[in-house]
């Protein structure tokens, strides 16, 4: 892809962007409802690519996003406040929840997690609350915080070395999101362009060989910037490891 073509299509998704960071601030309006019964957990199936990782962080309290917010992907482990508006029902504080998919319906923007849905009613009205299937709320981006972390990312199980390596960023600290991520070429003196294959997932056929350095192109309160993690996936490489940038974002 032409250098000007990729800075056009990093443009886009910033001006997609732009009116979900400058409203970080303050709550938006909107609908939010639940998928399957109350004793289920979050869809491992989902279009950020997470897999089962997808079931259980942050405890389960997870959602699927409107395309608006998913945003081909870089809304992918975004976190969010979320708050239902029928006082007798719902706390004041809501819930928090992780972006782990995409899905819309009736006017919503979170399609929440059985789990994530009840923990916006006060106590002993969680049943109500579930009663009503769609429900008026409102949201605000918050930071994402996970102790011990803040960009880490697993080699895809579909990765085989040294043909095909594909990675699942699975946590990004702070309110950021990840735009493109290269990898380092020795021989060449160039940084190579990874491929967004859904969600949170980037690949690249024939990958080079050795260890491998990435950087990350990230757009957060410090604009955009591209971030070089000191930490290089070793040359013997396996599909399923897991590696922590030691990348600090805020």
């Amino acid at each position: 892809m032409k250098q000007s073509h990729v800075l056009l299509l990093l443009l886009v998704q910033v001006i997609v962007l732009l009116p979900l960071h400058c409203l970080s601030d303050g709550f938006v309006s909107s609908r939010a409802t639940y998928y399957g019964s109350p004793e289920c957990k979050a869809n491992p199936r989902g279009h950020c690519g997470y897999g089962e990782f997808g079931r259980d962080i942050n405890n389960g309290e997870v959602s699927g996003v409107s395309w608006r917010l998913w945003n081909n992907g870089t809304g992918c482990g975004a976190c969010y406040q979320v708050r239902c508006k029928i006082p007798p029902h719902c706390s004041e504080e809501g819930v928090y929840v992780v972006a782990t998919d995409s899905g819309e319906g009736d006017g919503t923007d979170f399609i929440l997690s059985p789990k994530a849905y009840g923990r916006m009613a006060r106590p002993g009205t969680e049943n109500q609350l579930y009663s009503f299937g769609v429900v008026d709320v409102e949201y605000q981006r918050i930071p994402c915080r996970y102790a011990g972390y803040n960009l880490v990312y697993k080699i895809h199980e579909k990765s085989y070395n040294p043909h095909y390596l594909a990675i699942l960023v699975l946590y990004v600290g702070g309110i950021n999101d990840i735009l493109a991520v290269e990898v380092w070429q020795e021989d060449c003196k160039e940084w190579i362009r990874m491929r967004r294959v859904f969600g949170a997932v980037h690949d690249l056929q024939n990958p080079p060989r050795g260890t491998l350095t990435l950087r990350f192109l990230v757009y957060g309160s410090a604009g955009i910037n591209w971030v070089q993690s000191p930490n290089a996936i070793p040359a013997d490489w396996t599909a399923g490891a897991t590696y922590d940038s030691n990348i600090l974002l805020t």
